[in-house]
């Protein structure tokens, strides 16, 4: 007892009893460590004087520091060294925790966190101190200084010493220091929440939320505060909370989900407490202060919300008043603003529990009409709080979130269910303000490549109508967009054609107007035909035909390079071939459409055009179409070597063909292969007559328009078009160059009729190339309605007659009737010599008769019409431009007397006078010559 009495006049006076002298800090420390073991009823004092010996050895060690950093060396020498007082205190406090923690670890934990904040706060100001926002720095600054982690370590135990019992009143020091001392002590939240994750977390919500009890009601109206300065006001330990749980979000953001979630079920129980009415409206408080809370458990509570719980929660809240069931909901609208992740899967639960119930829906999962009606009008304030909310450049999480959505949100639009693509069609017009201009360009694109219906597409032109006030270039984004997906190959070959499609209807409907969606779209369009003309080679037949059908409606471009212009001009011919072999009708229309508007964009097209359509048409592969010989099969190795060598043949008889022999023992003819027999004929077409005549039309159509002269100034049309000279000149000379490449298209004189010897091989592969591609009469039909273009056919014309006189003058039959192509041909010959005006009307009326005579007088016949060819050769100068008629003609009576060429063909009339008696006069009624003379009325007649 006496000893006892001098340790407690030593600690109270700070003074040695026996010496007289004042105790140092060490000597005191040690006095007040003694008093506490001896006389634990003055813990209250002893444990209020250690604070200083903690706060003494934490200035000293801070001088160290910033002494080191200065270099100027260690200062032991400033303050006295603590280490092992400290190491006496810890064990004197760890043995009373240890033995009784029921009496002391409430205690010493309290007294061990808050000398920790005041520690804290006192030197957060130091040199040598990191700023409170470098929590790792801060941490291991203070865990470095034996003092703070000594009071970790003491507080850590009393912990773990009450875990299993009673944690609250360890975890209320907790809370409270940390209201007192955030954010400088939320270095000791930190650690103590990686050390008790799960301890931590559940007991900060549990006294959080009585706290946030105490404070106030279960009422909503009372619970719910708009900012966190004012819920700090009124629930203290609620920012705690919320600082906590945002420490530990970062490693632990499981354990809160899961014990947030847990909370929130289990306040919807039948029990009902005060807290458990509280739990929901305190869960929506951290929220509205807490974005990464938010953003932890929106996904996973959307998964959780079934229609049990969401009757539940109905059941929970029916009791409220109105006002305070507007102040949640007007909470929600506030969060789901502020939602980052997850939103999408948010808004699609509030609409699919919004739309109207099905007849079909189990009664075990349906919602409340309650429930339907509350999501209902949460979708409509969210909408109005989103309208609010984009003019101005701020940040909506819950828009930033949907940005990665378009395309869903367009899918969802367009499924046009009642108010379901309503709202997301609002949306859409909201998030394509908020993220001007990809989201904009990024939705109407989606809206035109996945609407499958005129009245799905009518939802993209509603979106342009109402973002085409306030952004000018959204058209032209959008075209760009699509251009970049195709080349970028984002689009599946449905998507691709659909989007063509959809583009072209969209130029139909909108097409009238400086201001309408069509015109504005063909104008962003025609930048990019070469684009969308890649898509004319695609190898899906539906794309190919999309493309074409948009080209077709979209308006030619003003400036093309010649390149592109030509490229886009070979694919159209390509792709028209095609959709004739695929017996594809609307493709086949849409082609010529396209061809016909590209003849149009400028002359070098227009040539273009008719050279390859009837280079294609001539084509081998394409030759079957319209009655032709088919091309040579594709087969295996073998099938391929031999179509080598039949190459190689071919080369060589083109060689042959173009040496001149003149007529001697040494022209060669190639009738076959030794030891190969005769070459095998030609199979005959596969095409039924019926569309071998369809396609005929379809062609000649379709190049009588490309080859079509500029109208006339009237209003009326003309009742045929007229073929334009220019354009005939074009085909004629590619069908020579087709048919006969190896001659020039200057040799326009006719020889006499001797010089076919010189020629026979070359004649016969005329003759063969008419016999095999019946296209080829037609093409000369055509080339002769524009005069005078048929005189650059003069080579083809020459071949053919002489290939026509040979087999007359070598056949030995009586009929014609047994050779009914060379018949034909002969007949079709002089006809369209006549319709070109390289002969004159008695002439090219020869061919009526031809059926009715024998071979040896139709080769005289055409005999005939070579001596007229050879002395009246057919040359351009002859013709003359009649500016009445916009034609030109050609006036025969300038040429030689043709009544010398016309005595074969009275002779042959006057012989069959009996059967050709009624036709005499198509051949005696010629009056330009009539008018010439006397004497030729009296030969003629």
């Amino acid at each position: 007892a006496s000893a006892l009495a001098q340790e407690v006049k030593a600690f109270l006076s700070g003074v040695d009893p026996v010496h007289g002298n004042k105790l140092t800090i060490k000597e005191h420390a040690r006095c007040a460590i003694l008093l506490l073991r001896s006389l634990p009823p003055a813990r209250s004092a002893v444990l209020d004087h250690l604070r200083g010996v903690f706060d003494e050895y934490v200035c000293t060690y801070l001088l160290e520091l910033e002494s080191s950093e200065g270099g100027m060396g260690s200062l032991h020498s400033q303050g006295p060294n603590l280490d092992d007082v400290v190491q006496e205190i810890q064990a004197v406090l760890s043995e009373f925790v240890h033995m009784n923690p029921k009496a002391w670890a409430g205690l010493v934990s309290a007294w061990s966190i808050d000398l920790m904040g005041q520690l804290s706060s006192k030197y957060a100001s130091r040199h040598g101190v990191p700023h409170a926002s470098s929590l790792n720095e801060l941490l291991q600054l203070w865990m470095s200084c034996k003092a703070t982690r000594t009071l970790m370590e003491i507080y850590t135990q009393c912990l773990s010493s009450m875990i299993s019992t009673c944690p609250d009143a360890c975890v209320d020091a907790l809370l409270d220091t940390s209201v007192q001392h955030s954010p400088h002590f939320d270095w000791v939240v930190a650690h103590i929440g990686s050390s008790f994750p799960n301890t931590i977390i559940n007991r900060v919500l549990s006294c959080g939320l009585k706290d946030f009890c105490m404070h106030g009601t279960a009422s909503a109206d009372l619970l719910l505060f708009p900012s966190a300065a004012t819920a700090d006001k009124r629930v203290p330990k609620i920012a705690s909370v919320v600082g906590i749980l945002g420490h530990l979000a970062s490693r632990h953001s499981a354990n809160i989900k899961q014990e947030l979630l847990r909370m929130f079920h289990g306040s919807l129980g039948p029990a009902r407490d005060p807290q458990q009415k509280a739990t929901v409206p305190f869960l929506l408080q951290l929220a509205v202060m807490s974005p990464a809370l938010l953003g932890t458990i929106s996904a996973e509570l959307v998964d959780s919300l079934k229609p049990a719980v969401l009757n539940q929660l109905h059941q929970h809240f029916a009791a409220l008043p109105r006002e305070d069931l507007e102040n949640m909901v007007s909470i929600v609208v506030h969060l789901l603003c502020q939602t980052a992740g997850g939103a999408y899967r948010t808004l699609q639960f509030l609409i699919n529990t919004a739309m109207p119930a099905s007849v079909i829906t189990t009664p075990g999962l349906a919602v409340h009409d309650s429930v339907r009606e509350a999501c209902d009008r949460v979708i409509q304030l969210l909408l109005l709080n989103l309208q609010k909310l984009v003019p101005p450049p701020r940040a909506v999480p819950f828009l930033d979130e949907l940005k990665g959505h378009v395309r869903e949100l367009c899918a969802e639009t367009l499924r046009l269910e009642r108010k379901r693509f309503l709202w997301q069609h609002q949306l859409l017009v909201l998030l394509s303000v908020y993220c001007t201009p990809s989201c904009a360009s990024e939705a109407l694109f989606y809206l035109l490549t996945l609407a499958q219906s005129q009245e799905e597409l009518s939802l993209a032109t509603q979106l342009y109508a109402v973002l085409s006030s306030c952004m000018s270039s959204l058209l032209p984004a959008t075209v760009k967009t699509s251009v970049c997906q195709l080349h970028a190959g984002g689009l599946s070959e449905q998507h691709t054609a659909q989007l063509c499609r959809n583009l072209a209807l969209v130029l139909q409907w909108e097409g009238e107007g400086p201001a309408s969606m069509g015109r504005q779209l063909g104008q962003a369009l025609s930048g990019h035909v070469h684009d969308f003309g890649q898509l004319l080679l695609h190898r899906s037949p539906e794309v190919a035909q999309a493309a074409s059908q948009l080209l077709s409606v979209c308006p030619a471009p003003k400036a093309i390079q010649p390149a592109h212009l030509l490229f886009l001009v070979r694919s159209a011919v390509h792709h028209f071939f095609a959709m004739l072999r695929g017996t594809c009708p609307t493709g086949v229309s849409y082609g010529a459409r396209l061809l016909c508007c590209l003849s149009g964009a400028s002359p070098m097209a227009g040539k273009a055009i008719l050279q390859y359509l009837v280079e294609g048409a001539l084509h081998p592969g394409n030759a079957e179409l319209f009655g032709g010989a088919a091309g040579p099969p594709a087969a295996g190795n073998e099938a391929a070597l031999e179509g080598a060598r039949i190459s190689l043949l071919d080369i060589n008889r083109r060689f042959m063909a173009a040496v001149n022999f003149s007529g001697s023992v040494w022209s060669v003819f190639h009738a076959g292969v030794i030891g190969r027999g005769l070459k095998p004929p030609h199979a005959p077409p596969q095409q039924e007559p019926e569309e071998v005549s369809h396609h005929v039309q379809t062609f000649l159509g379709l190049l009588l328009q490309c080859c079509g002269a500029a109208r006339g100034a009237g209003p009326e049309p003309p009742p045929r078009i007229a073929v334009s000279p220019e354009a005939a000149k074009t085909v004629a000379v590619v069908l020579v160059e087709t048919v006969c490449p190896d001659v020039t298209n200057s040799e326009l004189v006719w020889p006499p009729e001797e010089h076919t010897r010189n020629t026979v091989e070359r004649d016969i592969q005329i003759g063969r190339a008419f016999r095999d591609n019946p296209l080829l009469f037609q093409l000369l039909a055509l080339v002769a309605e524009g005069r005078p273009a048929l005189c650059y056919c003069s080579v083809l014309l020459r071949g053919l007659m002489a290939t026509l006189m040979a087999h007359w003058e070598a056949s030995r039959e009586n009929d014609t009737a047994r050779s009914p192509w060379h018949l034909q041909a002969s007949g079709a010959l002089v006809a369209c010599m006549g319709e070109g005006q390289l002969l004159p009307p008695v002439l090219s009326n020869m061919h009526e008769i031809f059926d009715q005579l024998a071979p040896f007088e139709v080769h005289l016949l055409l005999l005939s019409v070579w001596d007229y060819m050879r002395d009246n050769s057919p040359l351009p100068q002859k013709f003359t431009f009649n500016a009445a008629t916009g034609l030109f003609f050609r006036d025969f009576s300038r040429d030689t007397d043709v009544g010398k060429y016309l005595c074969v063909l009275h002779s042959v009339l006057h012989k069959n006078i009996d059967r050709l008696g009624l036709l005499s006069g198509r051949f005696h009624a010629y009056p330009s010559f009539c008018r010439k003379s006397t004497s030729h009325r009296e030969k003629f007649t």
